[in-house]
């Protein structure tokens, strides 16, 4: 999953944002595990992920807020 900017993150629909924040976070568990058996090999990675979903997550907060 590329890395994707907040512009197109507030373009997916509630549906689709909730979808990618489980995605993003199996992901993050997966990448957890690689580390801790060593088997990662990409460890910037996990920061991207973690960034990605905090966009994510901000972006579900804002649309709570609004409506």
């Amino acid at each position: 999953m590329a890395q994707s900017n907040i512009t197109e993150i507030r373009e997916l629909t509630t549906e689709e944002l909730i979808s990618r924040l489980r995605d993003l976070k199996q992901e993050s568990l997966t990448l957890r595990l690689q580390q801790a058996t060593g088997q990662l090999e990409n460890t910037a990675r996990r920061k991207l992920v973690r960034r990605e979903v905090a966009r994510v997550q901000t972006t579900l907060s804002e649309r709570r807020l609004q409506s």
